[in-house]
Parts: structure tokens; C-alpha cells; sequence
């Protein structure tokens, strides 16, 4: 074998770095970005097609952020050759308290270094305020001009690159070029897992979890079952149960475990605990072969099919209905028809981070372009489903650098393994969406804002109007929500008929929910009245310290009739066992194979 001095061997590892570097953002683009009429579309094709919309130019505040640059960068090239020469310096920007890519010393004390991450910042600061003295006409294109160039600045940002991030650097010296070795075979493990259209990165130790013996764990049989889902019955903990049983409405773009992770997270023990029959939907992993199923199938075949199997197992002429995000939404649509009806089996809802009204969606509407949708659907038309590692990707980079930047950093430029954590395996457990059903649902929600217009959606002649919603709502919204705007849940208790609670809960779209009172650290605000708007209701909140889930749960216990004996999943003669909880839907994982 040919020896090779230690500078020979650098030399080459430089080089496979650089191709390697090169080939991730490569494919790293195509994920991100859409192919429109066959010419793929990067974040400033995009960024570039909006700057061409009707808008106006403040010029004075252009010019003053172009001279501000160049004194800031006048005075970086000044203090940035004292420091080269070991005088004493000053810097000219900081970034942001909570900003912690830069944690590592030498951005600070290393003057090359601190010198790319000042640069970085201050053409950032440029960017932003070249954007910001443009007026759009159109607030939605300003939002998606701020979300791209946000997008673009964190993706170009020096930590994301091999030779310009110091820790990666300290880490390929010490390993002599092992760390980079070990990132790019986690790199192709990944991109084994992924599907054409998107890139996705493992955010957890996916080998540490396993469905009903780390997460999902609490007992209960399957007792129903169809095409779209089946119907999990926990077994009771307590002697007597209230009289009417409660029944969770998972989001059917996600695994319905987020409520029953493990013994001390879990909504569904909670309930338990209380003395609450419970029973949860657990949806399919749909392939090509569910492709014409559509949003309404999903109403009919999820909980009007399971709220006639649990009303015949319970006997019981009410039940209390859960519903989460999407499965909010969902729930909010079938009570409405059910209800135009005469179908008065739901006694009470509970919508939790649910959108009724989708006029503003927050950040996930920058998705949904003129020459986006189509796209979309056109994706999901070939495939038979919309792919859910897509749509992982898509809500990771709402929160880009935490989400996707730093397991990017970590798994390919360092080489690490990521932790294992049981709410970001349940965030990398994708589910799937049936073509017709992603197509559906995207008119009636975030297109054509279908749901909160009375008569707009129509079902076998039956009109779906929210204001039909007469029974008490317990509807919980996040604070720190970045896909259900909290603001924008609050419109939704405008346009149902009944008796409204809503509670403001600390921290996102997760840990807000499954807050539990004995760990829960978040706070949660509530008031009684319900103004117009959500700034109103906010000034009127009282502030509460710890978990919502007791008010939540005397709400509930509140609504019944009375206790009845408790009954054991499977015993009823129509509906017995026909597989353990938490069953085979919710294990199937794509990529698997």
C-alpha cells in the first residue's frame, strides 16, 4: 500500500469534503424547492418572482440601510484587523440572546472566526432591510417574501458548512477525518429513507422506541375496524366510569400517540385517572390503494363509523368528543352535520390547536402558492397518497434551524448520532394522505376557506353550518403555536352556537397540549368572557400556574350524568378484541422497506 504523509491525506479528505459538502446541499435544494413547468425553482427564483408583484419601493429607507451596511462593514474590516494583530477590538453586531448557533468559542475569540460570523450577520441585517423597504400591496406575498428570505439567509448561514463552522473543524482534526466519514453515512441512511420529492433527516434514535413497550403503552384492545382506521378501547383503571365515554379525534396526518406517549405524558391515562371511559382513533398509513378516499370519506368512515361503535359498546346515549389540529377540524365538520341532522350523540367537543377559520394560516399558507398548489396536487395525483415525509419536512422548516439545521449540522457535518427523544420520534413517524382527501381538504381549509362559510360544504345534500355546534366547546389554543396561530384558533369560538371555554396554554403546538399537571412547567391563561377579538380576550386573561388539564378535566366531569360500572375493552358481543392496542395501523412507518 502506498504511504501517505498526514498533509497528503488532509489534502484528500478536504477534497471528498468539499464534493460531499456540495452533493448534500445539492440534493438538500432539490427537496426544498418545487419544479414549475419543468425548471426547478430555488428559494431566489422564488424570492424574485414575488419581488415583481404590485409593490411600492421606500427609497429613503433603502438608501439608509445600504450606507448603514457599509459603515458596519467599514468599521468590521477596522476591528477585525486589530484583532488579526492581537489588539483590542470591539465588535460591531451581536447576534440575537436566543440565537445559539454561535455558542462555540471561537466565534467569539477566534478572529477569523468571529469575523465570518459578523460578516454573516450584517449582510443578513442587509438583506432583511432590503426586504423591509419594500411595500407589497398584498399582505400575504410580504409574508411569504419575509418566510423565504428568512429561509434563505438560515440556509446560507457559515454554520451549515464544513470549513466554516469551528466546531466541525476541531471535530475532523481530532478524528482525523472520521467524523465526516461517519456524517456521510448517516447521510446516505437518510437518504435511503427519503422519497424523491423530499429530504428527510433523522431527528431521534429511531432504534430506541418501539409502540407498546416505550411509547403507546397504555392497555386496550382494538374492537373496530375499517379501511380508514381502527377504534382502540382502553381498559379502565377505575371501578366506575362516568356515564359518558370520551373519544379522541386524532389529526389524521400524524400517529395518534402524541396522546399517549408514555405513563406520566399521556392525555389518555389522565383521563383514566379521572374515572373517564376512553377511546381513541387510530388512522391508517394509506398507500396508493385508499388514493380516492377523500376528506369526507375520512368524516364518514373515522368518527361517524367509530361514534356508532362506541355509542352500541357503552350503551350510552352522549359521548364527550376530542379533537386535535386536524382532527379538530375534522370533529368540528362532523358534529355540524350530524347536528343539521338531529344527531345529538355528541354532548360535548374539545378542539385543541384546531383551525375553523383558515383566513390566516400563519406561516404554513407561505406553502400554498399559485405555483405551489398545483404542484402539490399534482405530486400526490401520481403517487396515489401525498407523501407525510414531505409534509414532515415542510413543518420542520417552520422552524428551520432548530428543526433541521441543527440535526443537519450534527448528523452529517459532525457525524453524531442524534438522542433519542419520544416526541421527535413521534414527529419523524410519518403518516401518509390519500390524494383525494390532501386535494379535498386543502379547498376546504386553506384555499377556498370553505369550513367557516355557512352552506359552502355540502354533504348528501345535508349543508354544513358551525352555528348548528350547540353544545359547550372547551377549545384550547398554544401561545408559542407556529402552525396553529393562536390568534387565528380564537375566531373559531366566533362561529360555533354553543357555550365556549377557551384556554390559552403556554409553549407550541405540542408541549402546550401535553403539559401534565405533576411535570407540567407551562402556565395557561383563561377567561370567561369571549370579546371579538383574540388581543381583547388576552388583556381580560387571568394568568394560572401549571397545567390546564384539571380545569380540563372538571369541564368534563362536570358535563355527566353520573357513573356507571366499568366496562372491559372486548366484552361486548358485536365488538370483541380482534387485536392488542395500540394494533397493526399505527406501526406501519414509511420507508420501512
Amino acid at each position: 500500500m502506498q504511504a501517505h504523509t498526514q498533509d497528503e491525506l488532509f489534502s484528500q479528505l478536504e477534497q471528498y469534503a468539499t464534493v460531499f459538502s456540495s452533493k448534500v446541499q445539492e440534493i438538500l435544494s432539490a427537496s426544498l424547492n418545487p419544479v414549475v413547468d419543468g425548471e426547478p425553482q430555488t428559494t431566489l427564483d422564488s424570492l424574485q418572482s414575488m419581488l415583481n408583484s404590485d409593490c411600492d419601493i421606500d427609497t429613503q429607507a433603502l438608501l439608509q440601510s445600504q450606507l448603514d451596511f457599509m459603515q458596519k462593514q467599514n468599521d468590521l474590516w477596522q476591528q477585525a484587523s486589530k484583532a488579526m494583530m492581537g489588539q483590542e477590538y470591539h465588535e460591531v453586531t451581536h447576534e440575537a440572546k436566543s440565537d445559539k448557533r454561535f455558542n462555540h468559542a471561537d466565534w467569539q475569540q477566534n478572529p477569523v472566526f468571529n469575523y465570518i460570523r459578523q460578516a454573516y450577520l450584517l449582510n443578513s441585517e442587509l438583506l432583511e432591510n432590503t426586504i423591509g423597504a419594500v411595500r407589497f400591496k398584498d399582505k400575504k406575498i410580504a409574508d411569504k417574501v419575509q418566510f423565504y428570505t428568512r429561509q434563505y439567509i438560515n440556509s446560507v448561514a457559515p454554520t451549515n458548512y464544513l470549513f466554516s463552522n469551528p466546531q466541525v473543524c476541531e471535530e475532523l482534526l481530532a478524528s482525523e477525518g472520521e467524523s465526516l466519514l461517519k456524517g456521510m453515512q448517516n447521510f446516505m441512511h437518510d437518504l435511503e429513507q427519503s422519497p424523491l420529492e423530499a429530504f428527510k433527516i433523522t431527528q431521534t434514535d429511531d432504534s430506541a422506541f418501539t409502540l407498546g413497550e416505550d411509547l403507546a403503552t397504555t392497555p386496550g384492545s382494538i374492537v373496530f375496524e375499517n379501511d380508514i382506521c381502527q377504534l382502540i378501547h382502553y381498559r379502565p383503571i377505575t371501578t366506575e366510569t362516568f356515564a359518558e365515554p370520551v373519544l379522541f379525534v386524532p389529526p389524521f396526518i400524524n400517529k395518534y400517540y402524541i396522546l399517549d406517549l408514555d405513563e406520566q405524558k399521556s392525555m389518555v391515562r389522565g383521563l383514566l385517572a379521572e374515572g373517564h371511559a376512553v377511546f381513541m382513533i387510530s388512522w391508517v398509513n394509506p398507500d396508493a390503494s385508499l388514493a380516492e378516499r377523500d376528506f369526507v370519506d375520512y368524516m364518514k368512515y373515522g368518527p361517524v363509523a367509530c361514534l356508532d361503535a362506541v355509542t352500541e359498546i357503552t350503551q350510552a346515549p352522549k359521548i364527550n368528543a376530542v379533537g386535535f389540529c386536524i382532527g379538530g377540524t375534522l370533529l368540528s365538520m362532523t358534529t355540524a352535520w350530524l347536528r343539521a341532522q338531529g344527531d345529538e350523540r355528541i354532548q360535548s367537543l374539545t378542539l385543541l390547536t384546531t383551525l375553523l377559520d383558515f383566513s390566516e394560516p400563519g406561516e404554513i399558507g407561505n406553502y400554498l402558492s399559485e405555483d405551489m398548489v398545483p404542484v402539490l396536487e399534482q405530486t400526490a395525483a401520481m403517487k396515489g397518497v401525498y407523501d407525510g415525509r414531505i409534509l414532515g419536512l415542510s413543518f420542520s422548516l417552520l422552524r428551520e434551524n432548530n428543526l433541521f439545521w441543527s440535526f443537519f449540522i450534527n448528523n452529517y457535518l459532525r457525524g453524531k448520532d442524534p438522542a433519542a427523544f419520544d416526541i421527535l420520534y413521534w414527529n419523524s413517524d410519518a403518516t401518509n394522505i390519500p390524494a383525494a382527501c390532501f386535494k379535498q381538504y386543502l379547498h376546504f381549509s386553506y384555499l377556498e376557506n370553505q369550513l367557516c362559510q355557512p352552506g359552502q360544504i355540502v354533504i348528501d345534500d345535508i349543508p354544513v353550518d358551525l352555528a348548528n355546534i350547540d353544545v359547550p366547546v372547551y377549545f384550547l389554543a398554544t401561545i408559542a403555536d407556529h402552525i396553529v396561530l393562536w390568534e387565528s384558533a380564537y375566531k373559531g369560538t366566533q362561529l360555533l352556537g354553543g357555550d365556549c371555554r377557551f384556554t390559552l396554554a403556554g409553549s407550541g403546538h405540542l408541549a402546550g397540549v401535553i403539559n401534565p399537571p405533576k411535570t407540567g412547567k407551562y402556565p395557561h391563561w383563561r377567561n370567561t368572557e369571549l370579546p371579538e377579538n383574540a388581543e381583547q380576550w388576552l388583556e381580560g386573561a387571568e394568568e394560572h400556574q401549571g397545567s390546564w388539564w384539571p380545569d380540563w378535566h372538571q369541564w368534563l366531569n362536570d358535563k355527566s350524568a353520573g357513573k356507571v360500572e366499568s366496562l372491559q375493552p372486548g366484552s361486548h358481543a358485536a365488538y370483541p378484541e380482534i387485536e392488542p392496542a395500540p394494533g397493526r395501523y399505527v406501526r406501519v412507518r414509511l420507508g420501512d422497506s
